[in-house]
């Protein structure tokens, strides 16, 4: 079996082929007979988890296991202690209510690598990191979340999937899980029917795209 995690660049889709030319997953995974574990948007960066073992893909893709998943989001302006009190509460989106989140402005701006398009800023307006976790999936969640709260997105990253974390590989970059890190995730879903075998311990390989260099390292920001 084959586990893989990629750090997602910016406006390439989470997917292998695109009719109109866009970019892709192919364009960075080399492995094939891989799928992706749920989807990031195409204008997202971070986490995407790939695999071509079914069972679990499966099952970390079901809400019902409720996996956690981890977004740096820089918003505009300075959200306020109510409006993150709203997203800790749930939020209502196109009429459905969103499960609690956790939220919570990261004092520290995560140390990330520049952004192929750059960011627009208003002037004047401040912008400010949240860290957003959440166990759903519904199409453009985070982002509709602070757009209902007053904030909206202006970039958001997926640094962590459960277990998970992208570490120091940069945009484009992608890696083969370890043993440890398989075991974790099948460990996340214990309880159901899940029985396939470990597979011999991975080397961690580290893959590199140089198309998508960058001199800043990826450093989880210091709370302290």
């Amino acid at each position: 079996m084959k586990y893989i995690i990629l750090n997602k660049p910016y406006e390439v889709l989470t997917q292998f082929t695109d009719e109109t030319g866009r970019a892709t997953l192919k364009d960075y995974v080399k492995v094939h007979d891989i799928y992706p574990v749920g989807r990031l948007d195409y204008d997202s960066e971070g986490m995407v988890l790939l695999t071509d073992d079914k069972a679990l893909q499966h099952r970390l893709s079901d809400p019902k296991f409720k996996i956690e998943k981890t977004y740096w989001v820089q918003v505009d302006g300075v959200p306020t202690e109510e409006a993150l009190e709203e997203l800790r509460r749930g939020v209502t989106i196109k009429g459905t209510k969103t499960a609690p989140a956790k939220a919570s402005i990261l004092e520290m701006e995560p140390q990330v690598w520049e952004r192929s398009t750059p960011i627009r800023f208003r002037k004047n307006i401040p912008a400010t990191w949240v860290e957003i976790k959440i166990s759903q999936g519904m199409n453009r969640q985070v982002r509709r979340m602070t757009a209902a709260i007053g904030y909206p997105t202006l970039r958001l990253i997926r640094p962590s999937i459960g277990p998970l974390t992208l570490g120091d590989l940069q945009p484009g970059e992608y890696r083969e899980l370890t043993s440890e890190e398989v075991s974790k995730l099948k460990s996340l879903v214990a309880g159901s029917s899940y029985s396939r075998p470990l597979n011999k311990k991975s080397t961690g390989g580290r893959h590199y795209d140089s198309r998508q260099n960058s001199s800043r390292p990826f450093r989880k920001p210091n709370k302290g």
